[in-house]
């Protein structure tokens, strides 16, 4: 559609949004169309009134838009030149206009960035080789696809030049061009340069391009944040609620998911806010009185789901809940155990008391373990998960499934075990084995297969899925978890009003004469600084208008809440200015905002806030304190996660999941949130001890569970006992230690079928070096596997190598891909390739760097340990203020690294840094 996915001449924006490209008196088609419209005033009221961008202040970044209304009325601090729609928007078509909302950065509004230029020297080498190669079919006399070369300016001023440009790369690339009975053909040697030089100039436009100056792009709240952030204004535990799951999907730059100018909104989105601030402030207010404890109790009718049913009723009587199964299976037959009759779930949102009489059954059993896939070491264990009708059937996966506790279960012995546990209304629990066998369905053919003179004789021909589950079942010795009794008692309420309710009423009730004193102590909390009179006026008069369409005073109230929601003082991290201010320092409540959602991803907390209004903040010495207060926080966990999905891409572990077949371990030992999880712990132990980020290339030790350690041929280092447990184990070799021998790292960078150093490179350059390589040229042919084994990755890429356009670049990517090849899909050593094939893991740096394996290459990347702390620094700075690091930001880059590289670059010394540097502190 028109007017959203294209950028005008007359509206650009470099930021997040979207623009209208034709007169707004044309678009009650896109009115219909979308509905937004009505639904922003069904929902808020009279949205003329209630205008939530009218007042957004962001200095450089603001509405791009005018309309007709009194000018103290238009959005302020608007930079000069911006482009904007002429006042054709009148009050009719106010709502719309709403919707065209859109920010831009002060470098895109009205100005063109500077032009990227050659060096004399490069512009001649260039010239000559057009000259020589490319005049007699893209010169004067010719020219041929209407290109002419000898004319063609080598100073990219506009971003339609880097098309052209980007095209005599490919054809160069390609071999193509000059074509083959020219009369003169380039040397390999100078393809190259000239492809290098024309990929570097189309790198820097593109650089330029995209750059917002040195400034942070105003930004709205990615999907986590919001998640976080609702939770906290409203005291809800989040645990199972959701009320982002239409969100579309954050887009992403440099692997992040919160960079200014990659985070689109949409009317799409827009419409999605509206329906989470109904949904969020609903949920808060659910529940009007104080709800009585109940207690269920389930014993002798456990009817499961339908596979097993008749099995169950034969052999069991419907006696006992069975579980076979981890979750991971493709089957689920026996993964998941529902209480089929309390299938609605509990009454209202609450801490529950579960209690749950089970045993572990035959543990140990006559069978071969592959047929199970098990640990026959590990104590089994129980687990309770969340589940809710409304989401599908309880016996299968579900969006939202919250692991709500786990415990050990004792062999043939029934045992009380008792979890209390968050539910929410309308879910139920379910119970879980994690540590279960792979696919029960697939054992009992091999059971009565491979065992079967274990068997009675007259049971030993049976056939057929449904009376082979009734014979193993019956005669056999099948592991499983038997559930013998459950009860559950709740809701467990130990104040009321709830805390939650009380955060945003206040100590007192509800009465129509609190009703501004209640919306403006939220918007203060929801804006993450004191609203202002005339935003707090927008809100009330919501209020007065649902009043007037006859809702009752409470509803009404609730109605202003939701306007604050879909407030952009709320989903953007808004930093307002005076008009022409030129003052790029943060206010004080504005870096409460940035270093709460860096370490947090939430709002701030009310110290930060008490900090903010007092101007403290601002202080070195008390910045730095809450830094170190924030991190020291078990909340700082959510940091850990969303800077190692970002830097190292984690966010896309799975993405790419390995062979079911082939690497079977994968999925029987749960080894996917094992690997995250590890390197999550690994991460948060070098902040607690402020270590070295050093350690990241070079340690000798990790943080692995019982499965992990077994995949890193430690099997032992984690007795069978603690096996769920992550414990610090010690390598004995030295290929193992750090990022480059973490599964997480090294399943992330393969495909899930096999490796590829071409891969594996490619993160390693972008991800550890910060050098990642230019783009592959199009059109150039894939590398393609050798499904018989025959040839070594050596020798498959060799051949790739040898193209003069692809050699620069492979000579950088490849020995660093080679160098991992004796790690497989999911990270297990190996010496050879499938068919026999020997690994050969040496390899040579462009500069003479010169390696055997992985470990000799660690030990070049130490000597490299200056780029390394660059490149995790400006990550860092990346990620906690929500844009790219550029040209400009270099010398405060360069007094951090000065300023942490006497101790050697210790990470929290580093995080701590990044917050008082001028960068994090600035717009």
């Amino acid at each position: 559609m028109r007017g959203i996915s294209e950028t005008p001449a007359e509206i650009r924006s470099s930021g997040c949004g979207f623009s209208l490209d034709r007169p707004l008196d044309t678009l009650e088609a896109f009115q219909s169309k979308s509905q937004i419209a009505v639904s922003l005033s069904n929902r808020l009221g009279t949205l003329s009134r209630f205008d939530p961008f009218d007042r957004l202040r962001a200095g450089r970044l603001t509405a791009n838009y005018f309309i007709d209304r009194e000018a103290s009325s238009l959005p302020r601090g608007l930079p000069r030149g911006l482009p904007n729609v002429q006042p054709q928007i009148t009050r009719r078509h106010f709502p719309i206009a709403m919707l065209a909302f859109s920010v831009a950065s002060a470098a895109a509004a009205g100005e063109s960035p500077a032009a990227v230029s050659l060096s004399p020297a490069a512009e001649t080498t260039l010239r000559s080789f057009f000259g020589t190669y490319c005049r007699e079919c893209h010169g004067p006399d010719k020219q041929k696809a209407e290109r002419r070369f000898d004319q063609l300016p080598l100073s990219v001023t506009r971003p339609d030049m880097l098309i052209d440009l980007q095209d005599i790369v490919d054809q160069l690339n390609l071999g193509e061009m000059p074509p083959v009975d020219a009369e003169k053909r380039p040397e390999q040697r100078e393809v190259r340069e000239v492809v290098t030089l024309l990929t570097q100039l189309v790198a820097d436009g593109h650089a330029r391009f995209s750059s917002t100056g040195g400034q942070t792009v105003l930004r709205r709240l990615n999907r986590r944040e919001y998640i976080n952030t609702v939770g906290d204004l409203f005291g809800l535990n989040m645990t199972m609620f959701d009320p982002t799951t239409k969100f579309p999907r954050d887009q992403t730059a440099m692997q992040m998911d919160n960079i200014g100018d990659a985070l689109k909104t949409s009317g799409y989105l827009l419409a999605q806010y509206l329906d989470a601030a109904d949904q969020v402030v609903e949920k808060a207010f659910r529940q009007a009185e104080r709800p009585h404890a109940q207690t269920w109790h389930f014993a002798g009718d456990f009817r499961q789901q339908p596979e097993l049913r008749y099995s169950h009723g034969k052999v069991h009587q419907y006696k006992y809940l069975c579980l076979y199964e981890t979750a991971n299976s493709d089957k689920h037959e026996g993964a998941y155990g529902p209480l089929a009759q309390f299938s609605d779930g509990v009454p209202a949102d609450g801490y529950y008391e579960i209690r749950v009489k089970a045993e572990a059954k035959f543990r140990r059993h006559p069978y071969d373990p592959k047929i199970f896939g098990m640990d026959p070491e590990m104590p089994f264990r129980l687990g309770v998960v969340s589940g809710t009708i409304k989401a599908g059937a309880l016996h299968l996966p579900q969006p939202i499934e919250p692991q709500l506790g786990e415990v050990i279960v004792k062999d043939d012995e029934p045992e009380w075990h008792t979890f209390k546990v968050w539910l929410d209304a309308g879910h139920t629990p379910r119970f879980t084995f994690p540590n279960g066998m792979l696919s029960v369905r697939n054992a009992y053919g091999r059971i009565l297969r491979q065992h079967n003179t274990m068997f009675p004789p007259e049971v030993r021909g049976t056939t057929g899925i449904v009376e082979a589950r009734v014979v193993v079942m019956r005669h056999g010795q099948l592991p499983h978890i038997r559930i013998h009794e459950v009860e559950i008692r709740g809701p467990l309420i130990d104040r009321w009003p709830p805390a939650g309710r009380q955060v945003v009423l206040g100590s007192q009730p509800f009465s129509p004469g609190r009703t501004r004193e209640i919306l403006k102590q939220f918007a203060d909390r929801a804006y993450r600084r004191p609203a202002r009179d005339d935003e707090v006026d927008r809100l009330f008069a919501v209020v007065e208008d649902r009043r007037k369409q006859g809702r009752n005073d409470f509803e009404a109230m609730k109605d202003g809440l939701k306007a604050a929601l879909c407030s952009p003082a709320f989903l953007y991290l808004v930093e307002p200015e005076a008009l022409g201010a030129t003052e790029r320092a943060l206010p004080a409540h504005a870096l409460a905002a940035r270093l709460s959602y860096f370490l947090w991803s939430t709002m701030p907390d009310a110290e930060l806030r008490r900090l903010a209004d007092s101007g403290e903040l601002l202080k070195d010495d008390v910045l730095v304190a809450q830094a170190r207060r924030l991190l020291a926080s078990p909340r700082a966990s959510v940091f850990v996660t969303g800077f190692l999905d970002s830097w190292l891409n984690l966010r896309s572990l799975g993405d790419m999941p390995p062979d079911r077949g082939t690497f079977a371990r994968y999925y029987a030992q749960d080894l996917q949130p094992a690997m995250k999880r590890e390197t999550q712990l690994f991460a948060r132990d070098l902040i607690e001890r402020n270590e070295s980020i050093i350690r990241f290339l070079d340690a000798d030790y990790t943080f692995a569970n019982r499965p992990l350690a077994r995949l890193y041929g430690l099997e032992n280092a984690v007795e069978p006992a603690r096996g769920h447990e992550f414990l610090r184990i010690k390598f004995n070799t030295p290929q193992r230690g750090g990022l480059l021998g973490q599964g997480s790292v090294l399943t992330v960078s393969a495909n899930g079928i096999e490796t590829s150093p071409v891969i594996r490179g490619v993160w390693l350059l972008e991800n550890i070096l910060g050098t990642p390589p230019a783009p592959p040229p199009d059109n150039v042919p894939p590398i393609d596997p050798d499904i018989r084994g025959a040839k070594s990755m050596r020798e498959i890429l060799s051949k790739h190598r040898d193209n003069a356009a692809c050699y620069d670049c492979h000579r950088r990517i490849d020995p660093l891909g080679f160098a991992l090849e004796n790690f497989d899909p999911i990270g297990a050593w190996r010496t050879q390739y499938s068919k026999g094939k020997p690994i050969d893991s040496s390899g040579e740096l462009p500069g003479g760097h010169a390696f055997q394996d992985v470990a000799g290459l660690k030990q070049v990347l130490v000597e490299r340990k200056d780029q390394f702390a660059r490149m995790l620094t400006e990550r860092l700075l990346s990620y906690g203020c929500g844009r790219r690091m550029e040209p400009l930001d270099r010398r405060n880059v360069n007094r951090i690294l000065e300023q942490t590289k006497p101790e050697n670059y210790r990470f929290r010394d580093l995080i701590e840094q990044a917050v008082l540097s001028p960068i994090f502190r600035s717009k």
